[in-house]
């Protein structure tokens, strides 16, 4: 292999497997060590299906690409190994140029492009429902307060189960209009007030309050990455984001379980802005809890307006925050399995010229 393609193979940023005439892996280039989360002096030499599972029958198409010499799209398939739970991906099959008994296989992940869509689809269906949820609670709340004005006098008149029906009616009443204060509020997120925010501060307040409230049943440890740049933001809403996932976790959690913070910068992942144009979101934030995990039949409608996974749940928080982060050009998302659930706030760095004094 020459220096230039060498220097390409290492550079390819899809993970890439080239196989030999026997089926077997003779290279591995970095982005496939850290796809198959093994190195390439394991992989190499060991039968591909031995090391990597394929929701597909590839052999097939490994020897119609030796014998046609023409490569092959395999769309939406399961690719997983031993050490790698399997996700979607599409997978392109090449001959080698050189080597006629030899194939090229790209494995490229469409889970972030899963991940993606689902997050831009919650947030248009948080925004849409934002209106319809105001309109009702306004026009509910007011015949409610009717009806509990005259069930209480109504109990002033009665005894025994009459009694008892009439504060069964206040209770219920009241109870309504707590979870439309909640809807209200919901619609009620002014715009976000952004300037340079130190995200680590904003995490710290949010945990001290947890710590010494809903929390305080849980450990909650946190792994921070001291270098990373301001972001853009509102501190406040900021904070109602890592507060409302902090306390899912800790719903979520047994007593003693853990919460886990996390933050660090990962370049690459790019999203639409609200005016239409493409920003990066390089700063990460972590929050992950050892619960039960998400059920899978809501996991991918967690951030849809009324969908909750208890059940007593408005399902707004999660809406509410997938929202506001929308709202602030991030990104958010969950990957859950029972013992291990981490929402991701991806979030953009200070732009270039950006007003406000620095949050510290």
């Amino acid at each position: 292999m020459t220096d230039l393609m060498a220097t390409l193979w290492t550079s390819l940023p899809i993970p890439a497997v080239i196989i030999d005439a026997e089926d077997r892996i003779a290279d591995v280039n970095p982005a496939g060590e850290l796809f198959l989360n093994a190195s390439a002096r394991s992989l190499t030499g060991h039968p591909f299906w031995d090391k990597v599972f394929v929701d597909a029958p590839l052999e097939e198409a490994f020897a119609r690409v030796r014998t046609g010499r023409a490569p092959l799209f395999v769309n939406a398939v399961d690719v997983g190994t031993d050490n790698r739970k399997p996700e979607p991906c599409d997978v392109q099959i090449a001959p080698m140029s050189d080597q006629s008994d030899h194939v090229l296989v790209l494995l490229e992940s469409r889970a972030l492009v899963g991940k993606l869509h689902r997050a831009l689809t919650s947030q248009s269906a948080a925004k849409s429902a934002i209106g319809m949820a105001e309109m009702l609670a306004h026009e509910i709340k007011n015949p409610l307060a009717g009806i509990t004005g005259a069930a209480q006098l109504i109990s002033m008149s009665v005894t025994g189960e009459d009694l008892e029906l009439t504060d069964l009616i206040v209770a219920e009443t009241r109870r309504i209009v707590k979870l439309l204060d909640q809807v209200e509020e919901f619609g009620n997120v002014r715009p976000p007030a952004r300037k340079p925010v130190n995200i680590h501060d904003v995490l710290d307040r949010a945990r001290k309050s947890a710590a010494v409230g809903f929390a305080a049943h849980m450990r909650i440890e946190d792994d921070y990455d001291p270098s990373l740049p301001l972001t853009f933001a509102d501190p406040d809403q900021l904070q109602q984001v890592f507060l409302n996932l902090i306390k899912n976790a800790a719903e979520a959690g047994q007593q003693g379980g853990t919460i886990r913070l996390r933050s660090f910068y990962e370049p690459g992942l790019r999203v639409r802005r609200g005016d239409g144009s493409r920003g990066a979101v390089p700063l990460h934030v972590e929050i992950g809890d050892d619960g039960p995990g998400i059920k899978p039949e809501i996991a991918s409608h967690i951030f849809d307006p009324f969908v909750s996974g208890r059940e007593n749940g408005t399902g707004l928080g999660l809406a509410l925050v997938s929202k506001i982060i929308a709202d602030h050009d991030g990104w958010i998302a969950v990957d859950s399995v029972p013992g291990r659930t981490v929402f991701r706030i991806s979030l953009p760095v200070v732009p270039a010229g950006a007003a406000g004094s620095t949050d510290h």
